[in-house]
């Protein structure tokens, strides 16, 4: 699972921008985590959204 989720990060978010500073890294890092987690289907949890997920079984 980690794997996965490393290998989303790298190739979504971090290869994607240069970032000039250590605020415009964080940022980009909050928005793709708020879409990973409340925006994006997982099929390894029955097609919810980890938000779903917790919430339906939390």
């Amino acid at each position: 699972f980690i794997e996965s989720f490393n290998g989303k990060l790298r190739d979504e978010c971090l290869n994607l921008h240069y970032f000039k500073n250590q605020r415009e890294l964080t940022d980009a890092l909050r928005i793709f985590q708020k879409e990973y987690n409340d925006e994006r289907l997982h099929s390894s949890l029955n097609y919810l959204t980890p938000s779903e997920f917790k919430r339906s079984y939390g």
